[in-house]
């Protein structure tokens, strides 16, 4: 079959041998996947937790059909069309753990199933779970302007949200944040972006950030943050590492909860799946959760993608179709 799989002279399109599932896996005849900035590292030799390096077939969100099932898969049978996310997802064949997958609404292609899996995942764990974001309250996303920070502010107003902030820091794509659910739009680069979120809290902070940006930002969030209030640390895309005040920190009280995919365990990851589903499910079927599609390639024209990507001028998901 078909990957796109990175080598030692960098990714290509290769052939490979078809997987085949075993225990609670299902095999999914891929049709669609959706690019994610994770996927962008892989493509330069960055691992990304277990995922990635010379050999490894790219890609973690896919939409298609189940082909197969392994001896101990249950909740989906062959023929049923799914979205999901793992490993090797930028292929003809993919496996996933069939508790890490959803069935796709009738209402919904390929392509669109494609954009959903990581950020519904995602954003209702940071958002819901993690970040314990209740009626009426405030919420800043930190990174707007991706496809999982769109999710986050359609999440966080569907949860009761009274006031959602998003940043970003293009101006066009930070016109368009309030078409998803921000009252108010920010640009995190410019150092007043703190005053005009406590101008907008009454002074008070917000009660939770999700943040996908970090970096230069992480001292600025507890001074936006409410007393009592909650970070949930998503995203590192300003950077690893920086200054913290760790004095503000303490003054405000504020819970700041680190959240990743790459060390939760199998068991945990379908808990993720099944709170989705619970919580959440009736507002994908009705499309009041959705996301923007940019752009579409085909397979062969994959590395096109990822220079679309790469450019950074794009607002929601980037798709590639099988």
């Amino acid at each position: 079959m078909k990957a796109y799989v990175y080598g030692a002279n960098g990714p290509a399109i290769t052939e490979v041998a078809k997987p085949a599932p075993k225990g609670t896996q299902v095999l999914v005849r891929v049709r669609a996947c959706g690019l994610n900035r994770a996927d962008l590292g892989m493509t330069k030799g960055h691992a990304h937790g277990s995922a990635g390096g010379v050999g490894a077939v790219l890609g973690m969100e896919w939409a298609g059909e189940v082909a197969e099932l392994g001896p101990d898969a249950k909740g989906v049978k062959v023929g049923d069309r799914v979205m999901g996310s793992g490993g090797a997802a930028f292929a003809e064949y993919t496996l996933a753990d069939h508790g890490r997958v959803f069935k796709n609404p009738s209402n919904m292609n390929f392509e669109e199933a494609a954009t959903l899996p990581v950020a519904l995942a995602t954003m209702h764990n940071a958002v819901v779970t993690n970040g314990a974001l209740q009626p009426g309250q405030s919420v800043l996303i930190q990174g707007a302007s991706s496809g999982v920070g769109l999710m986050a502010m359609q999440i966080a107003k569907l949860k009761g949200a009274s006031l959602v902030i998003g940043s970003s820091t293009d101006p066009m794509r930070r016109s368009r944040l309030k078409e998803f659910g921000a009252d108010l739009a920010v640009d995190s680069s410019d150092p007043g972006w703190v005053d005009q979120v406590l101008k907008a809290t009454s002074g008070e902070g917000v009660d939770l950030i999700v943040d996908q940006v970090s970096g230069k930002v992480a001292s600025q969030n507890l001074a936006a943050t409410k007393i009592k209030g909650r970070i949930v640390n998503v995203g590192r895309l300003g950077g690893t590492r920086a200054e913290f005040n760790f004095d503000l920190h303490a003054a405000r009280r504020i819970h700041y909860i680190g959240v990743t995919f790459r060390t939760r365990t199998i068991e945990e990851i379908r808990e993720i799946f099944d709170e989705v589903r619970k919580d959440i499910w009736p507002a994908v079927e009705s499309r009041k959760l959705q996301l923007p599609i940019d752009k579409v390639f085909s397979f062969d024209d994959i590395a096109k993608a990822f220079e679309h990507m790469e450019a950074n001028r794009h607002l929601g998901k980037i798709v590639v179709t099988l």
